[in-house]
């Protein structure tokens, strides 16, 4: 215990390097199939590469996203499969929950959580995953699940408002079109209830998008 304790006390002072997760390795039976799954759900494919020695990597990397899947041969020791509840962050779920849908891929309903941690439960009892979005549209609250020709299983979220500490100020952006309109939707639409309660125009409506979208993303206050 002392030796853990001083091994805390020391790393404690040292600067930190920054260590970004970047890929995840997911096992698959068919390499092949599993390209074709994933290139059809509109993934980027950053490359497909076969060695002399028979080994091979494919990597894709989702829209927006800043990490990526790699498959290939003997890359991991787990079965074909294994890996569940990989976090797909969305700000639109049933939007995205359409998009899978309309590449063929077999995507549950919308749902959200009956009790905290029912989201991850996919032994098909319904009492764990109520239909439709989460109350209120909570933030963190709506899910979607669908899985490769394997069975990895993914599991979409609908993320508009972050908790506090998850992104700086200064790192507040938007890694889409698509995303960006989405908010901009959201601020308007609560804009215009701001301005129907104190009966008049906002004419620096520009700024208050501006703290609102910023405010949601870092997991400030959000403006009144």
């Amino acid at each position: 215990m002392a030796q853990l304790e001083e091994f805390a006390n020391n790393t404690s002072t040292l600067e930190t390097m920054d260590m970004k997760l970047e890929v995840v390795v997911i096992p698959v039976s068919d390499i092949d199939r599993a390209k074709r799954f994933y290139a059809g759900l509109g993934w980027r494919l950053d490359a497909d590469f076969g060695f002399e020695n028979g080994f091979r990597v494919v990597q894709f990397t989702p829209p927006g996203s800043a990490a990526s899947v790699q498959f290939g041969t003997e890359m991991t020791p787990a079965a074909p499969g294994s890996a569940q509840n990989l976090y797909l962050v969305v700000t639109d779920i049933v939007a995205a929950r359409g998009q899978v849908a309309s590449v063929g891929a077999d995507v549950s309903e919308v749902f959200h959580p009956s009790e905290p941690g029912a989201a991850y439960r996919s032994d098909g009892n319904p009492s764990f995953h109520l239909r439709g979005v989460s109350p209120e549209h909570a933030s963190y609250g709506s899910f979607a699940t669908f899985r490769d020709p394997d069975g990895n299983g993914w599991l979409l979220q609908e993320v508009t408002r972050r908790l506090p500490g998850r992104i700086d100020r200064e790192g507040a952006r938007f890694a889409s079109v698509s995303e960006l309109a989405a908010a901009l939707r959201r601020a308007s639409h609560l804009h215009g209830e701001r301005e129907k309660s104190a009966h008049k125009q906002d004419v620096n409506w520009p700024e208050w998008y501006a703290e609102y979208m910023v405010a949601e993303q870092t997991g400030r206050e959000l403006p009144q």
